[in-house]
C-alpha cells in the first residue's frame, strides 16, 4: 500500500476550523530509520515517545497523553474543546477532567474502532467518525501500475 498519512491535514481535519492550542502525539520509540515522528512534528504535533519494555510492548503511552491533556486543561485561561483521536477507554479519566473543568470533548475515530453505545462514545460531547476522511488526511505516495 502506498497510502500515507499527512499529519498537517489530519490536524486540520481534527481542528474543524478552530484554532489549535496544542496538538500532542504520543507513541513508542521507533527504529532509528523511522521518519513517522519527524513527519508528525513537521505537521504541527508535539511528539513524545517512550521506550518499549523488554517484551517490546508499549509502556506509558496512554498515561502520557492523559497527563499532557490534563496539563493543558488546567493551565488554559478558559475552557475549550479537547479532541481525542482515539476511542480507547483508557482516556476516560481525561474526558472526566476536561468536562469537570467546563471543556467540550470530542472523540474522532473510525466507526470500526468503537461502539456507539460504548463508554467513550456516550461520555463525550460529540463523536466524529473519521470514515470517509482518508482522502482528507492523507493520500497515495505513488500509484500502483494496473
Amino acid at each position: 500500500m502506498s497510502w500515507r498519512i499527512d499529519f498537517s491535514r489530519l490536524l486540520t481535519r481534527l481542528a474543524d476550523g478552530r484554532p489549535i492550542q496544542e496538538a500532542i502525539l504520543v507513541g513508542s520509540r521507533p527504529p532509528a530509520n523511522d521518519a513517522v515522528w519527524t513527519m508528525a512534528e513537521q505537521g504541527g504535533f508535539k511528539v513524545i515517545t517512550h521506550e518499549r519494555n523488554a517484551q517490546n510492548q508499549e509502556k506509558a503511552v496512554d498515561t502520557e497523553l492523559v497527563a499532557q491533556g490534563t496539563r493543558i486543561i488546567v493551565k488554559a485561561p478558559e475552557p475549550g474543546v479537547l479532541v481525542l483521536a482515539s476511542a480507547d477507554r483508557d482516556f476516560m479519566p481525561l474526558v472526566r477532567v476536561a468536562q469537570e473543568e467546563g471543556w467540550e470533548v470530542e472523540m474522532a475515530a473510525f466507526s470500526r474502532a468503537f461502539s456507539p453505545t460504548g463508554e467513550m462514545a456516550i461520555s463525550v460531547n460529540r463523536v466524529r467518525p473519521l470514515d470517509g476522511s482518508l482522502d482528507l488526511i492523507g493520500g497515495c505516495a505513488f500509484e500502483w501500475p494496473c
